[in-house]
């Protein structure tokens, strides 16, 4: 089969304008179901931390919803939620062994994408047992997902968007969410025909979804990525590209001020860095460092 990045290289614009769009938390409200009904129960259940549970899903929450982490690869969460449950007193008194998970650390800095993929063929290469059990959990997590996540709709004023945006811009999806998921969300909801590509986990980074679509083909004042993760803003400083953020817990009227007000200064050429600093100073505040039981 051939490499999925090729779809991104062999990229050819219809417009002069570029909008990479991530999926989760930023057009569907499925980041608590993914994360609280999905991810956490999972890790609980194939990491053995039942006799943490409250403090995993905790630490489990503050990484993927509501730290500068949201948004991340699932395997750098996982690894960044033991780092956080191993030093939390509670945690530590209750005398449970939180997994070091070396061998998914090794993975993670191999610079393959962090897909199911390419984590299954290490684990037939190597037979390491703690990556098998890595590859059981995330495939329960996948199972998971397919069946508990539907009809949930787009935000207001995604639809929207896009049709005001469709004869200017060439929309990409950008999204470290496995491609058939992305691909069965945006179908069920009819709004994958604005996307030219939906762009997931099997195509590498955000930042490489948008530099191997766009580079050479567009000039960067007319490089847009909206998203609701800090990963979002670094995709789109690593590309020269502007940023749109959608905040958390104020979604609705996020989109609705992209809608009224941003596609606008973009078309127009007036979506200056003044006014993107303006709102990412807003988007920092929802997202703090460090969980309230360090502070």
């Amino acid at each position: 089969m051939s490499d999925p990045r090729q779809q991104l290289e062999n990229f050819e614009p219809r417009h002069a304008f570029f909008v990479g769009i991530d999926s989760d938390g930023c057009v569907f409200d499925t980041m608590e179901i993914k994360h609280k009904e999905c991810f956490i129960p999972n890790i609980i259940k194939h990491w053995g931390l039942q006799a943490v549970s409250k403090y995993a899903r905790e630490a489990a929450e503050f990484v993927n919803l509501y730290s500068k982490d949201r948004g991340v690869n699932r395997w750098p969460a996982l690894i960044k939620a033991f780092d956080l449950l191993r030093e939390r007193p509670e945690v530590i008194a209750r005398g449970l062994p939180i997994p070091q998970a070396t061998p998914v650390r090794e993975f993670i800095a191999s610079g393959v994408p962090l897909d199911n993929k390419n984590l299954k063929a290490l684990v037939e290469r190597t037979g390491d047992p703690v990556l098998k059990q890595a590859l059981r959990w995330s495939e329960a997590v996948n199972a998971t997902i397919a069946d508990m996540v539907e009809n949930v709709p787009p935000f207001p004023y995604v639809r929207e968007s896009f049709a005001k945006l469709a004869d200017h811009a060439d929309m990409l999806v950008v999204s470290q969410t496995p491609t058939e998921a992305l691909e069965r969300e945006w179908r069920e909801h009819g709004i994958d025909r604005f996307a030219r590509l939906i762009c997931g986990q099997e195509m590498g980074t955000k930042a490489e979804h948008i530099k191997l679509a766009s580079q050479g083909r567009y000039a960067p004042e007319r490089m847009l990525m909206i998203g609701d993760a800090p990963g979002d803003l670094k995709a789109a400083r690593a590309n020269n590209a502007r940023f749109y953020p959608i905040n958390p817990g104020h979604e609705d009227a996020s989109w609705k001020r992209f809608h009224d007000e941003a596609i606008d200064r973009f078309l127009a050429g007036t979506y200056t860095a003044e006014y993107e600093q303006t709102l990412i100073d807003e988007f920092q505040v929802y997202l703090p460092e460090q969980p309230s039981w360090k502070a």
